[in-house]
């Protein structure tokens, strides 16, 4: 047996409790643990909000919602294992909410392998989006757009002199085409562009190239810890330059790594703002969290939360015992869905795209603030 075997059968056998009971199983590998963890979990405590609370009433079509959840520790090896071990052993109906990009495209053989819907992965890759991804159904918005809305605000507030930060690889390569979108429409070019490894950045090189560029701000494309480490570094640099991160950080933990270092960071984010009350899906979710004696949302929170609608409406209307087919042809009749507050999501066998919004949301003293 493999060492990557030996890790999927250990993750397996503390869900084997759990699975055995189950009656309508979906399948999850993401980065439980690893520099992404922080938002994972809170991701996964949003979407628990609302498949406890629709278990505790029956479940779907009488019968209960169970995850199979299993960590990857957000590598693309293991994420592709898993899901190769979820779909074949366990035969999920469907997978729901992988994290990070190349993770998730590394998912999508099984999937056509196996005509298995992936719903909401965490991820806003384009190249899940365009060329149409037959079994991925996307919920949020796209990285491209966000990181073209951050660098037009960055411009709009006069802010010119522009640094970009982006990782290797899929996700990386993906954002900076967004990023280069918005300099393009403001007329502008940034004054330095910086690679950096996803896993080890080289803060001795990124940092002194970001001050020689005498950057006003930076737009920071990378994941968890990571960027933290960063920012960090940046600061203790002695520079003092605006910091603007994708939405793939926007999590509670992300701002307690950074401490005193996160204020005045923006976060791009693909949701409502978690205190806006009055949004009828934030309503819902603070409703459900207080029940559980949560006080506060996050905005990863209200990421799974809003994915997990989307699985639990595809559960409904793919009626008693659904097939994996049945998941799949039941998510592309998903037309004009409201998630609350008229964040739609509609579905068709040409389009697999998720909710169009995106908003920048600053953090002060710990805390995302308008």
């Amino acid at each position: 047996m493999t060492k990557t075997r030996m890790l999927c059968a250990a993750a397996l056998l503390a869900l084997s409790a759990v699975g055995a009971s189950a009656q309508i199983l979906i399948g999850q590998t993401t980065g439980v643990t690893g520099s992404v963890a922080a938002s994972v979990n809170e991701t996964i405590g949003g979407a628990q909000l609302l498949i406890d609370s629709v278990n505790a009433q029956g479940g779907i079509h009488g019968e209960k919602i169970e995850i199979l959840r299993m960590d990857d520790g957000f590598d693309v090896k293991r994420a592709s294992e898993n899901a190769r071990v979820l779909i074949e052993d366990k035969k999920v109906l469907a997978l729901f909410m992988s994290r990070g990009t190349p993770h998730s495209q590394a998912i999508i053989p099984w999937l056509d392998k196996y005509d298995v819907a992936l719903i909401g992965p965490s991820t806003g890759a384009m190249v899940l989006h365009k060329p149409l991804q037959k079994h991925v159904f996307n919920v949020r918005a796209t990285y491209q757009r966000e990181a073209e809305k951050a660098v037009q605000h960055l411009l709009t507030i006069g802010l010119t002199r522009i640094a970009v930060v982006h990782v290797t690889d899929s996700f990386g390569t993906d954002a900076l085409e967004g990023a280069m979108t918005g300099f393009a429409k403001g007329k502008a070019k940034p004054v330095v562009t910086i690679p950096a490894d996803r896993d080890k950045p080289d803060y001795k090189v990124i940092v002194p190239a970001i001050k020689d560029a005498n950057a006003q701000a930076v737009v920071w494309i990378g994941s968890g810890v990571a960027v933290v480490d960063g920012i960090k570094a940046l600061r203790a640099g002695g520079s003092a330059a605006q910091v603007v991160t994708l939405s793939n950080n926007a999590s509670s933990g992300f701002i307690k790594q950074l401490g005193d270092a996160s204020k005045g960071v923006i976060v791009t984010q693909v949701f409502p703002n978690e205190r806006s009350l009055g949004q009828p899906m934030v309503k819902e979710a603070q409703t459900l969290a207080q029940a559980k004696g949560q006080t506060e949302l996050s905005p990863a929170m209200l990421e799974g939360f809003a994915s997990a609608k989307v699985l639990v409406e595809a559960l409904r209307r793919a009626g008693p015992k659904p097939t994996r087919a049945k998941m799949v042809a039941a998510l592309e009749g998903l037309k004009g869905y409201d998630l609350g507050g008229g964040l739609e999501v509609s579905y068709s066998p040409q389009d697999h795209s998720g909710i169009d919004f995106a908003d920048l949301s600053i953090i002060s003293d710990g805390r995302f603030k308008r």
